[in-house]
Order: structure tokens, then sequence, then C-alpha cells
């Protein structure tokens, strides 16, 4: 596959004190034929992230609205959000109900940092609300250190979600095993594990994060970022599966990569991609150096 990148379509500038850096994560759901309203992370002073939006218009690719006050932010210093909301993508449940599934960070006295995973319901496109007020998806016995990035899919009667799991935070070289695993549910409330979904290799593929999955007539489409734990930032990465669990990483096909300009806002880091449909053509929101600090980008698919 080939991605052409459009450019650098939303850079931060505002004073408010929850979203003075960072546009991570970024999340698209259309509002009308043209205009999506791309939900990000962004970052106050101590590095805590907090739910901001822009709308952006497709076809101009131009920024046509742009609210400097916050959606959601971090929670109270007791709570699992406490230092950080770090958004995944948004699903209807059985009753039509939105939600958006998100990673919380929290990080406590002589600890290493922690993520649960926590549930907003949508409403309006616009509003959102904690729920349950509880992690929604919780440490257990399959994931017992840190848990991050959920994205889900309903496909054949049965919720699918995506997510990432720490296996250890220093491995052999230096760097965490952060993987993909797989969660089924019927009714969007009781999950059952499956594991691991994507291979890891030590050295090549260790330290996932934000998996985003398109499921089209070629079967299910995997992209998300990772490290190599050679000290290479994180790259965009690719897998293919015909029936969405057994996986074959081909991180070589992605067709995307950072600038060759070392000026340019993405020449150091490519992540946190979402990749999404529309009127017959295929774009991907991404982030670039320092994990998304000055914005986020856009790419068309211009060869499959």
């Amino acid at each position: 596959m080939l991605w052409k990148k459009l450019g650098h379509i939303f850079k931060v500038n505002n004073d408010n004190e929850f979203l003075k850096t960072h546009a991570a994560n970024p999340l698209p759901i259309q509002l009308d034929e043209k205009i999506f309203r791309v939900f990000y992370s962004g970052r106050d002073k101590n590095n805590r992230s907090s739910v901001g939006y822009v709308d952006l218009n497709l076809d101009t690719l131009k920024i046509v609205n742009y609210p400097k006050e916050p959606v959601f932010t971090y929670g109270n210093e007791n709570s699992f959000y406490s230092h950080g909301v770090s958004i995944g993508n948004m699903y209807q449940d059985l009753d039509g109900k939105c939600f958006i599934l998100f990673m919380g960070w929290q990080i406590r006295e002589n600890q290493h940092w922690r993520g649960d995973i926590g549930r907003l319901m949508l409403i309006n496109k616009e509003k959102l609300i904690l729920n349950p007020t509880n992690p929604f998806l919780k440490l257990d016995n399959e994931d017992p250190i840190s848990l991050s990035y959920p994205f889900v899919l309903f496909h054949n009667n049965e919720f699918k979600m995506w997510y990432g799991s720490t296996i250890t935070w220093n491995a052999e070289n230096g760097e965490m095993i952060h993987v993909i695993k797989y969660v089924t549910s019927y009714d969007g409330t009781t999950w059952k594990k499956h594991g691991i979904a994507i291979p890891y290799e030590i050295g090549k593929a260790q330290a996932f994060s934000r998996p985003c999955v398109v499921i089209d007539s070629n079967g299910f489409h995997m992209w998300y970022s990772f490290r190599k734990g050679d000290g290479t930032k994180y790259r965009i990465g690719y897998s293919h599966s015909l029936d969405g669990v057994n996986w074959i990483r081909k991180d070589e096909l992605v067709g995307i990569d950072v600038s060759k300009n070392l000026e340019d806002w993405d020449s150091e880091m490519l992540c946190y991609p979402f990749v999404f449909d529309h009127n017959g053509k295929r774009y991907m929101l991404y982030n670039g150096n320092s994990f998304g600090k000055e914005g986020f980008g856009l790419a068309i698919l211009e060869q499959d």
C-alpha cells in the first residue's frame, strides 16, 4: 500500500490550561457530508491529558471550528484517570448509545505509571460523560500490569475489542513489551479475553499502541504505532487477518514513514493512526514528533 500525506492539518494554538499542547489520538466522527469532528487528547503544563475537538472540512482540509475549552478533563488525584485521558474510538451499544473508550493514566508515588480502560458516553457528538465511573476493563490475571488504547467494532452480532497490555516494563533490550490483545462480548458488558492478537518480536516490534481496525472485502486490517526496541521512535505498522483472530504482521507494507526533511513536524516519529473510509476513499489521521505535541496530519491511500 502507499499513503500520500496531505499535510499538517491541525496545529495546536491554545492558551487553555488543559489543552496547552498536543492533539494526540485523533478520532474523527462524521457530522455531515464534508465535516468531521476530530476529538483529541491535549495536555496541560504537567503533561496531564484532557479531551478537546476541532471540526475538519475533509474537502478543503481546513479546520472550520476550533473550540478552546476541553469537553472532558482528567480526574482527581484518587481517580483511575488522574493523569490523563487517551481516547480510542467511538462505537454504539445494542441500544444505539454512543461511547468512546479511553486509556486512563495514573501515576502513584514511588510506582510506575499504570493504565486502565474507561468509557465515556458521547451525547450529540459533543458532550462526554464518564459511564461507568469505575474502570470499564480492569487489570486481572490475564492483564496484571497495565492496559491501554482500546478499539471496538460490532461485527457478526458480536463486539470485538483490541487493546494494549503490558507484559513487562523492561525487556532484555531495555524496552517495554506492550502487546495488542483481543476480547469479545455479545452484550457489550461482559467480555471474554482471548490473549495476544498481534505477534510481537523482541528487537523488531515489541511496544505497540493505539490499534485501529477496518473490515472490508479483503478481511481485517489493523494499523498501530510500534517501537522496535533499538532506540527508534514510534513508527506506524500494519497487520492483516482473514478472521480478526489470526493476524500476520506486515509492517514493511504500511506505505507511510517519517519525513526526510529533518525540520518537518513528523521527521522523527509517526504514531497513533486512525484509519477511516469516506466516499470511496481511505484516510489516515496520525500524529508526528513528540507524541502529537504539534497536532495531527492527514494522509490518503493511493495504492492498496
